[in-house]
């Protein structure tokens, strides 16, 4: 039995990474997804091979007359879109020229990483309600992050970009709840996830797998989680089977946010 079955999906940033697995899945358990991004050649590669009725899309999250014309092409498409996954973001490290530090961050900065992960969320949400009103059972699954609960001095852009997805989906969740839509809308925050953004953190070679054993030492499963880690959660968000869950944040992060790790000894 499939889990997504005559569901109609749109995944942002799903020409890699995260956003990738999540639409593979989603097309796997029965879903007709549209996946969206803005790096056209490599996003016309991977939904060719998914084949089906899954379909590819130009979308630039920050840009609200995209959002409008993909919303409305999607609605005469189907008529409805039961699952909206907002995962289009970046850490700005590759996208802007910083500094990221609250100290000396570059305003210019900062805005072009809010642009993309929180204005892009806000839209994201906004089309997926009208998109979705007339769904049985829709759901709107945000990809915020383990640095939207916590501080990253290196990252405050990146950070306070995280931490207002995770509040705005709490806000619609309730929103859709008063205006009694069907529709949920909960939040996952994943953490040490093997996916293209840490590249320019791990660098090559044996440095790359020194950084990586650092940054398993610190996870108290001491290993890095990977993409199907938040795909298959995301999934579960997506289905009916979460139809009791709206406002939520589901942590994906092989514990780190269980505790701190200077913890006292025995």
């Amino acid at each position: 039995m499939k889990r997504l079955p005559d569901k109609v999906a749109l995944v942002t940033g799903a020409a890699r990474g995260i956003g990738l697995a999540v639409a593979q899945l989603f097309a796997k358990e029965g879903a007709t997804v549209i996946l969206s991004d803005i790096n056209d050649e490599l996003g016309e590669k991977e939904t060719s091979q998914l084949g089906g009725d899954s379909l590819y899309r130009h979308l630039d999250v920050s840009d609200e007359q995209q959002w409008a014309h993909i919303a409305q092409e999607l609605l005469d498409k189907f008529g409805k879109v039961d699952i909206v996954v907002n995962n289009a973001g970046i850490t700005g490290f590759l996208e802007a020229v910083g500094p990221h530090d609250p100290e000396n961050l570059d305003l210019a900065s900062w805005h072009t990483v809010h642009a993309t992960n929180l204005d892009g969320v806000a839209l994201g949400c906004k089309y997926a309600i009208k998109m979705a009103k007339k769904s049985r059972a829709a759901s709107i699954v945000n990809i915020s992050s383990r640095s939207g609960i916590v501080g990253i001095p290196g990252a405050a852009a990146y950070a306070s970009s995280k931490a207002a997805v995770r509040n705005h989906t709490k806000t619609v969740a309730l929103y859709c709840a008063s205006q009694a839509y069907n529709i949920r809308c909960n939040s996952i925050h994943p953490a040490a996830i093997m996916t293209p953004m840490w590249d320019a953190m791990l660098g090559e070679g044996e440095a790359r797998a020194v950084a990586i054993r650092a940054v398993e030492a610190d996870i108290p499963m001491k290993k890095m989680g990977d993409v199907m880690d938040v795909a298959y959660a995301a999934l579960y968000l997506a289905s009916d089977e979460a139809k009791y869950l709206t406002g939520i944040e589901l942590t994906v992060d092989g514990g780190i946010l269980a505790g701190a790790t200077a913890a006292p000894s025995q």
